[in-house]
């Protein structure tokens, strides 16, 4: 019997050495005779020929590549997969990529033998189902096997004997920002052992790189028997490199370790998670060739309130794994809640059961535990009453903002969780979109979670998008508590509302969506646009937000001309591209069919639907992207003539693109805009700039005084003192600076800190460089002197002017105006500074005082007898002044002597002419100037006690 097998096998019947051999050639063939591999299978006979007999029935895959450029979070992806016939007849092979459902499919080639067929592009056609059928004996669909995030594009063809074919697809996508991180995700799963196995992947961010990550393979049992490292460590043979705006990361493993990972060749996903520099402005805005996209992702600012109502279906559907996920994650997010936060909770089934009737409650231990209590009892019966369980949702949220008094710039939402379909009450998708946009009012958003394979994923897609809101789809036997878990942190931070971004209507079209109703911590806002005036330098730029307590304004004038920054040719590593070149604008064309899709697919008119669906055609025409509305035929390279049936090909994209991804953004209505604050700022004389030198106005005797102090560095001086009245404290701390060659002085100094604080009526502080602004109100707020901005709270406005200068308004009546001094060459004994001018005092009591405050309410005479002196006949006061280099003040009583001195300030006056008080104004002040030091940056008393007496 043993000699018998090994005749019909062709072995010999020696020591198994021909097992061996036979294996190795089959791997010789693939450069990959890896003798570890042939022994240990060459043990195992019995699978062998299970193995052997796969091999004469399917094209091996000899080559597997993918090969990705990611320019300014735009990614091009290219996959290129070779098999091989090495039989004796034709076979078919079936090329199979899981695609994200957000990319675009942008080109498809196939090369069998000498022929070439590429994929054109063209309008879908409503096509008879039983011509259908004929025409594709065996159509293959792309819609097997979808799974949360991903798509499947499939392509078949025959191979004839003994050749190879090879497959190249080509597909793009704008990487979303989530939980701080771009992530971009490969799928490989050739589904066996390949030669040559390589992941290639670039990245090019001109606002440089600051974190990059690579982790093990991602599976799931969809996705094959792959196990992922538990160290957290990057996928075998992976390479990583990167400078500050280029990275690059390679996986290119063996066979041998293709094996150690799945024996299947169902490796999993390959992920690369990245992020950019970012501050607190206006964003990154890119401009080339006419196009631009831009990116807004403040951080560093404080999380708004939230009134939130979970919704969760408690249907018998739910019972099992299912339920104690959902269980296990609502744990887990109830700790995450704030104690600003306010929030119920609604099971559903075929009846609806609310936790706390008719209110919100707030977060506080007790109210956790009571509701984790009731999380926990909820059991699985009865059906899925959709419909009710929303409307009760939303009437209680919109009974609490109506009867409540809460922040006006708070956030509520619902969070809506279900397995299933509607099965009790209202069951039609169609009245239940209509019930609940008429519920919510847009008033709040909906965010939607599906869980399982019989979700309405549809429906509830569409609540959402009609709502605001996002929505996230789970399979069920995978880990869903975590990824709820995942999508709340995703919005359960929100730090702005009410964000709308403007650029000038005569300078730009067709821009995407500009009006957001939220953003969440980690995420990003992104909106892309057409320039009209090309000549134009500059673009201007406008966001305006609300944070918490305050109204943000952001401005700032983009440069247009920016060809060294956003051109890529050239670029080391990127040099294969061919529309990557044109990114800005494929960036902006991709948002704008996205947005024609969410706008079709929110709307109930026809006629509409019908002219966003040909808008969409269109522009996936003109950029190559396979759509819902468009679809990929294949024509021999030449021949320009579609394949003739006998080859078998049938490259399936129906579907590809249809599942849309909620960009939370709505355009803005047409005809509002914001005017532009074009008003002058008026800088007052009274100031203290440069070394620092003090000059104070008094507009009724028609003359201005200055002084300056000699102060130490590190020297914190009172600039104005009203705490008890008005409650404005400024403070100016001094940096130091070697004197200037052959100078009296020992040393320069500088205000490099001005500190201002108001507690009437709330405390807030405003800490100012020549850097950056902070502002501190209970919620601390950094915002950069480069970019112009406007906050706005009750009592305080800060208004930046970048690189030029900062106005503090403090209800009103009162306004600082802090210059600042930016040196591009700095000499030895300049440094960057501030100089503080005082542009409105009324607020200011008669009790004010500090260097410059003691005199705001105060008169100072120059001695008659002095003018007289010295006047002649037919001479004006300003001629005896000047002839007169010596006079006398009178202020408070005290004689001081002045002499006349031309002083340079930067109130748009250059000089001033001022009674210039010597000895770091000795008599002139209450008191030495050293009485003025501050103990810190945030001191708002009073170091010496006789000020009032003076």
């Amino acid at each position: 019997m043993i000699l018998w097998l090994c005749l019909c096998w062709g072995f010999s019947p020696s020591a198994g050495q021909p097992d061996s051999e036979l294996m190795a050639r089959y791997l010789e063939e693939q450069l990959l005779a890896d003798y570890s591999i042939v022994e240990q299978v060459a043990r195992r006979v019995p699978r062998q020929a299970k193995f052997l007999q796969r091999l004469e029935t399917r094209p091996r895959m000899s080559e597997f590549h993918v090969r990705s450029t990611i320019i300014s979070r735009y990614a091009f992806t290219t996959v290129s997969c070779t098999m091989v016939n090495s039989g004796s007849e034709a076979r078919e092979a079936v090329f199979e990529m899981q695609i994200p459902a957000a990319a675009f499919i942008s080109n498809f080639t196939m090369s069998i033998g000498n022929k070439t067929y590429y994929g054109e592009v063209t309008g879908k056609e409503k096509r008879n189902s039983s011509d259908d059928k004929e025409r594709h004996k065996k159509p293959l669909n792309s819609t097997e096997g979808r799974e949360n995030g991903y798509e499947t594009f499939k392509a078949s063809v025959f191979i004839p004997r003994k050749m190879q074919a090879r497959f190249t697809l080509h597909y793009e996508e704008l990487l979303q920002r989530r939980l701080g991180k771009y992530e971009y995700t490969v799928s490989i799963r050739p589904r066996q052992l390949v030669g040559r196995l390589r992941v290639e992947v670039n990245i090019l961010e001109n606002s440089g790189i600051v974190s990059l990550e690579v982790p093990p393979l991602r599976n799931s049992k969809q996705k094959g028997n792959g196990k992922a490292e538990g160290d957290g460590s990057p996928p075998p043979s992976t390479v990583i490199g990167h400078t500050k705006t280029l990275a690059k990361v390679t996986f290119n493993p063996s066979v041998v370790e293709q094996t150690r990972i799945a024996r299947n060749g169902i490796l999993g996903d390959f992920i690369i998670r990245y992020d950019v520099n970012r501050e607190l402005s206006v964003g990154d805005v890119q401009i080339l060739n006419g196009y631009f996209v831009h990116y807004f992702a403040p951080t560093d600012l404080p999380p708004l309130p939230k009134n939130v109502v979970f919704v969760l279906d408690s249907s018998a559907s739910m019972v099992g794994t299912k339920l104690k996920q959902t269980k296990e994650a609502l744990f887990t997010i109830l700790q995450d809640l704030r104690p600003e936060d306010h929030f119920n909770i609604i099971g559903f089934s075929n009846r609806i059961k609310v936790w706390q009737q008719d209110r919100l409650v707030p977060v506080t231990p007790n109210n956790i535990r009571d509701a984790k209590k009731y999380i926990h009892n909820m059991s699985p019966t009865g059906g899925t009453n959709i419909n009710g369980a929303l409307q009760t949702g939303a009437k209680l949220l919109n009974d609490y903002i109506a009867q409540n008094d809460i922040d006006a710039r708070s956030v509520s939402l619902i969070i809506f969780l279900t397995d299933g379909r509607p099965t009790v009450g209202e069951t039609q998708s169609s009245k239940i979109l209509s019930n609940t946009k008429d519920a919510i009012r847009d008033k709040f958003c909906l965010f939607t979670i599906g869980i399982g394979n019989d979700v309405d994923h549809k429906l509830l897609e569409r609540m959402a998008l009609e709502n605001c809101g996002m929505t996230r789809l789970f399979q069920e036997d995978e880990d869903a508590a975590s990824h709820l878990k995942g999508f709340y942190d995703e919005i359960g931070t929100p730090l702005l509302s009410d964000i709308r971004v403007d650029y000038p209507e005569d300078d730009v079209e067709q821009v995407t969506q500009n009006f957001f109703p939220n953003y969440f911590n980690g995420s990003e806002i992104i909106i892309a646009g057409k320039l009209i005036n090309r000549t134009s330098d500059k673009l201007h730029v406008e966001v305006t937000a609300s944070n918490s307590k305050k109204y943000i304004l952001l401005k700032t004038d983009v440069a247009i001309d920016l060809p060294s920054r956003n051109d890529i040719r050239g670029v080391p590593g990127l040099e294969d591209g061919k529309g990557d070149n044109n990114y800005i604008e494929r960036a902006w064309s991709y948002l704008t069919i996205k947005e024609l899709l969410n706008s079709r697919l929110r709307s109930d008119d026809s006629q509409e639907k019908d002219s966003l669906m040909e808008k969409a055609k269109s522009m996936a025409l003109a950029y190559n992207f396979v759509t819902p509305f468009t679809v990929l035929k294949m024509k021999e390279a030449g021949l320009h003539s579609e394949l003739s049936q006998e080859e078998f090909i049938s490259p399936s994209t129906d579907g590809i693109g249809e599942k849309l991804q909620s960009l939370q953004g709505h355009k803005a209505p047409p005809g509002i805009r914001r005017e532009q604050d074009k008003q002058r700022i008026k800088i007052s004389k009274t100031s203290a700039d440069g070394d620092p030198h003090f000059v104070i106005d008094f507009p009724a005797s028609k003359f201005s005084v200055c002084f300056n102090i000699d102060g130490e560095p590190g020297d914190i001086l009172r600039l104005v003192s009203d705490h008890k009245e008005s409650g404005v404290t400024v403070n100016g701390q001094l940096i130091g600076a070697p004197a200037p060659p052959n100078g009296h002085k020992k040393h320069r100094t500088y205000f490099s800190t001005i500190t201002i604080l108001s507690n009437k009526p709330e405390r807030s502080y405003l800490e100012i460089t020549p850097r950056r602004v902070i502002l501190d109100d209970g919620e601390r707020l950094v915002l950069s002197c480069g970019r112009s901005a406007v906050v706005r709270s009750r009592s305080l406005e800060v208004s930046i002017s970048a690189y030029s200068n900062i106005t503090v308004t403090i209800r009103d009546s009162i306004s600082f105006v802090i210059l600042i001094h930016h040196y591009k060459k700095p000499a030895p004994y300049q440094r960057n500074h501030l100089g503080f001018y005082i542009s409105n005092s009324k607020g200011l009591s008669s009790d004010s005082h500090g260097l410059l405050g003691q005199f705001l309410n105060h008169e100072v005479k120059l001695l008659q007898e002095s003018l007289n002196k010295h006047q002649e006949a037919g001479q004006n006061r300003t001629e005896v002044l000047k002839a007169n280099p010596t006079n006398t003040l009178k202020v408070k009583g005290r004689l001081v002597p002045v002499v006349w001195k031309q002083r340079r300030i930067y109130n748009g006056q250059q000089e001033v002419n001022c009674w210039f008080a010597k000895n770091n104004a000795d008599k002139l002040i209450d008191g030495s100037y050293k009485d003025y030091l501050a103990s810190h940056p945030f001191d708002t008393g009073t170091s010496f006690g006789t000020i009032n007496s003076l």
